[in-house]
């Protein structure tokens, strides 16, 4: 599942290809994708609005329409591709927009999982989804004491808890990895005894790699590209992540891979404690 760096990657490509563009119509061919409002309606209230910006939320996609916005999630194997009007639609192609050009922004998803919520700009933090979601990883409300607070009485594994988007947001399987092993934490540690130092020390971490995952395009691991194939590069400079019985970077340990909350989880038993 794309995870920020990727989600921003996808940003930015789609921004030299349809701001200021209007919407012509929208043909629906897989109804489950449209979360809300029901289909007819998202598709009359995405009539004639103008793509004015394009940002993100969490590992959602921001279409800023002025009165309204629309919002994609990518899910595990979403893409955006574009082609010109009178080419065929594919199999896997369930939302086309039509622009006034002609030219077309096609929601292409193997797996049928992606969703799109069309909500008034001026709602979209006040209710569902984005409401739920925590702070990003770059807000400055993002301190120690704000981690701490929210972590300190989970019994859970560390590593469940850096995925759990109401806490920071962005952050997947990948990347919360990468994260606890340059804080030297072990992804078995359960929540409430990470300490506030500790806190410190994944918040420094998730920027840094954050960062340079975004400045690279972020990763393309299995099936996930930006709009138009566009490749990450961060994958070339993970630590851990996907190494399984490789050296560890730091001791040389053997990397192991294990199962933590459903999750292949990446780490080095002497580095992380």
């Amino acid at each position: 599942m794309p995870e920020k760096p990727e989600v921003i990657t996808v940003a930015r490509q789609l921004k030299t290809k349809v701001l200021n563009k209007r919407i012509k119509s929208v043909d629906v061919y897989w109804n489950n994708i449209i979360a809300f409002p029901n289909v007819e309606e998202f598709k009359k209230g995405l009539y004639g609005k103008e793509i004015k910006d394009i940002k993100t939320r969490g590992k959602f996609l921001v279409f800023d329409l002025g009165e309204y916005s629309l919002l994609v999630h990518l899910r595990m194997e979403g893409k955006l591709f574009f082609r010109k009007i009178k080419e065929e639609i594919g199999k896997h192609e369930h939302v086309v927009f039509t622009f006034e050009d002609d030219e077309q922004m096609r929601f292409h998803d193997v797996r049928k999982f992606g969703k799109m919520h069309l909500l008034k700009s001026s709602e979209i933090d006040k209710v569902k989804p984005l409401v739920d979601l925590g702070y990003e990883y770059d807000d400055k409300r993002l301190t120690k004491e704000y981690l701490y607070q929210k972590i300190h009485k989970k019994n859970i594994p560390i590593k469940t808890v850096l995925l759990d988007q109401s806490i920071i947001t962005g952050i997947g399987n990948i990347y919360d990895d990468e994260i606890l092993f340059l804080s030297g934490i072990s992804p078995y540690r359960e929540s409430c005894k990470v300490t506030l130092k500790e806190c410190n020390y994944i918040i420094d971490n998730t920027k840094t790699i954050l960062d340079k995952a975004i400045s690279l395009g972020g990763c393309t691991i299995r099936s996930f590209t930006s709009s138009e194939g566009v490749h990450g590069l961060f994958q070339n400079e993970l630590y851990i992540h996907g190494k399984k019985d490789e050296e560890c970077p730091k001791c040389k340990t053997r990397i192991e891979k294990v199962k933590i909350g459903g999750r292949g989880t990446y780490f080095c038993k002497n580095c992380q404690k």
